[in-house]
C-alpha cells in the first residue's frame, strides 16, 4: 500500500463529521470496532445493504455477525491492524435472512484512541467492506458457462467417437469428398482396401476409377450422379464397374454441410448376386409407384410422427413439400384430434393391421375430405414404423347419397351406425337410430298382421292416420289405398 506523501498539507484539518463521510463514501460498509471487537458504529455506502437490515450489527461483536468459517479471518484482520501490519483484503461471509450468504471483502486500519488528558485509551479499528455479490454472481455465471461448455464438448466428443467407430468398422467402402472439387478428404479402411494405392495418389478423383456398367439399362454415370446430388441434395444410386477390375458395384451419395462447406458422403457396395440387383430394382420401382400413387401413403414412427409421405398425402394436407410434414404428428391432419390416431395406433400395436377405418382428413387451409385408412405395423428391423394408406372416398359417398334420393341413407345395422361416428353429429345419429327402430317395428307389425294396417296400427298403439303418415314417411308398402279401405 502507498500512502499520501503529505496528508497534513493536502487534507488539512478534518473534523470527525468530514472523516466519517469520507470513510462511508470509500466503502460499501464501514465499521468502527473497539479493542474488544464490538461494532461501535457503522455506515453504509450501499443503499441495498441498508435496506436489507444489516444496521442491526451495531453493538454486537463483529465475529458474531459472520459465518463460522469466517471468524478466524475476523480475528486475523483485527490482530494485523493492531500490530500495524500492512492492510490485507479478506473475503468474509455474513449470514442473511434469505439463506444466501452475503459476501464482503474487508480491510482494517487501527486508530489509537486518547482520553482527555492525552493518554492512550485503547485502540479502535476502522474496517472497510466492499460488496462482492455482483462479482460473485458474475463468477457463478462464468463457472456455469464453463461447465456447460465442458458438457457440450464431451457430448460432441462421445458422438464423434461413436460415429468414427461406425465409420471405421463399416463393411461398405465409405468416402468423404469435397462437393466442389471432388477431392478426397477421408476414407474408411474398406474404401482404402477397395481402391488400394489409387486413393493415396495426389490429385486422384473418385469418379475416374469407375466406368459405366454396359449391362445396366440406365445410362447414368457416377459423375452425373455426383452432380445431381450436389445440386439437389439427393439422387438415385447407379451401377458402375471399377476400372481394370471385374464385377460391378453400386455407388450412392448424399450431401451434407460442415463449416459452410458442402461434402459428399459416398458409399460403394458390390453387387452380391444378380438376384440382389433385381430385388433392388424392383424395390426402387415399387417406391416410385407409391410416390406417384393416387392414394395417399404415409409412414410414421410408433408414436405417429411422420417420417415420409407421398405427393397424394401432401395434396390432401394442402401443403407444398414433404419437408413441411416430416416430423409432424399425423393427428394434425387426421380426424378428431387426439382420438382417431390413438385408436389407429392402439389397434396396430395389438393386431398389426387396420382395414378401412373411416374418418376425415383436414387440410391445412380448412378443406375436409372423407377418407378410409388402412394401416400396418412393421415392428421388426432397425427402425420400427407404421404405414398408412389413405383413400379419398368423398366422391363415392356423394354418389351413394344421390342414389337414395332423400339425403343420407339410413343406417341398417350397428356396424353402419358406428361408421358414422366422427362424420355425422351425434344428434343426427340418434335421430336416424330412432327412425330405424320405428321403421323396423312398423314392418314387423305389418308382417305379423299379414299387411292388415288397421290391426298393425292397433298393435303399435297408433291411430290409422298416424300409421299412414309413417308409411308414407318410410315409403313402406302400397300407399295407393286410403285408410277407409282397411
Amino acid at each position: 500500500m502507498r500512502e499520501f506523501e503529505s496528508p497534513a498539507r493536502t487534507l488539512g484539518d478534518l473534523t470527525a463529521d468530514t472523516a466519517g463521510r469520507l470513510i462511508a463514501a470509500a466503502a460499501d460498509v464501514a465499521l468502527i470496532i473497539d479493542d474488544k471487537g464490538v461494532i461501535r458504529d457503522l455506515a453504509f455506502g450501499s443503499e441495498d445493504l441498508l435496506r436489507e437490515g444489516y444496521y442491526e450489527w451495531l453493538g454486537k461483536p463483529w465475529a458474531d455477525t459472520v459465518t463460522i468459517e469466517s471468524r478466524p479471518k475476523v480475528e486475523a484482520l483485527l490482530r494485523d491492524s493492531r500490530a500495524n501490519a500492512a492492510p490485507r483484503w479478506r473475503h468474509i461471509n455474513h449470514p442473511s435472512a434469505d439463506g444466501a450468504d452475503l459476501p464482503l471483502s474487508y480491510s482494517a486500519i487501527a486508530l489509537p484512541q486518547q482520553n482527555g488528558r492525552g493518554k492512550s485509551a485503547g485502540i479502535r479499528s476502522v474496517v472497510f467492506g466492499r460488496d462482492l455479490r455482483a462479482s460473485a454472481a458474475l463468477q457463478q455465471r462464468l463457472i456455469s458457462a464453463q461447465q456447460a461448455m465442458e458438457r457440450d464438448y464431451w457430448r460432441l466428443r462421445h458422438m464423434e467417437t461413436r460415429y468414427r467407430s461406425l465409420f471405421q468398422v463399416a463393411a461398405e467402402a465409405v468416402l468423404i469428398l469435397d462437393a466442389v472439387s471432388g477431392k478426397l478428404e477421408e476414407a474408411n479402411p474398406a474404401a482404402l482396401a477397395l481402391f488400394s494405392a489409387e486413393a493415396m495418389r495426389p490429385g486422384w478423383m473418385l469418379s475416374d476409377s469407375f466406368v459405366p456398367d454396359p449391362a445396366a439399362k440406365s445410362t447414368a454415370t457416377v459423375p452425373a450422379m455426383f452432380g445431381r446430388v450436389s445440386a439437389t441434395g439427393h439422387g438415385e444410386s447407379v451401377s458402375a464397374r471399377l476400372a481394370g477390375r471385374a464385377g460391378e458395384v453400386r455407388v450412392s451419395a448424399s450431401l451434407f454441410r460442415q463449416e459452410k462447406t458442402a461434402h459428399l458422403l459416398v458409399r460403394v457396395s458390390p453387387h452380391e448376386t444378380a438376384r440382389g440387383a433385381v430385388e433392388n430394382g424392383a424395390q426402387s420401382a415399387m417406391l416410385r409407384l407409391i410416390e406417384s400413387a393416387p392414394d395417399a401413403f404415409v409412414v410414421t414412427d410408433l408414436d405417429g410422427l411422420i417420417m415420409t409421405a407421398n405427393h397424394a398425402f401432401i395434396d390432401l394436407a394442402q401443403l407444398a413439400t414433404e419437408t413441411q410434414v416430416r416430423g409432424q404428428s399425423l393427428e394434425r391432419w387426421l380426424g378428431r384430434t387426439g382420438v382417431d390416431l390413438n385408436v389407429l395406433i392402439t389397434n396396430l400395436r395389438q393386431r398389426g393391421a387396420v382395414r378401412l377405418f373411416a374418418t376425415v382428413m383436414r387440410g391445412e387451409y380448412g378443406a375436409s375430405t372423407e377418407v378410409e385408412i388402412s394401416g400396418v405395423a412393421v415392428t421388426e428391423g432397425d427402425q420400427p414404423c407404421l404405414g398408412f394408406t389413405i383413400r379419398d372416398v368423398s366422391r363415392r359417398l356423394a354418389a351413394e347419397v344421390r342414389t337414395t334420393g332423400a339425403g343420407r341413407e339410413m343406417p341398417r345395422s350397428v356396424g353402419q351406425m358406428t361408421e358414422l361416428v366422427g362424420r355425422v353429429p351425434l344428434k343426427d345419429i340418434v335421430r336416424d337410430t330412432t327412425d330405424l327402430i320405428e321403421q323396423l317395428c312398423i314392418e314387423a307389425a305389418l308382417e305379423l298382421t299379414h299387411d292388415n294396417r288397421a290391426s298393425a296400427a292397433e298393435m303399435l298403439g297408433l291411430s290409422r292416420q298416424s300409421l299412414y303418415v309413417k308409411l308414407r314417411r318410410f315409403n313402406i308398402g302400397d300407399l295407393t289405398a286410403v285408410p277407409g279401405e282397411e
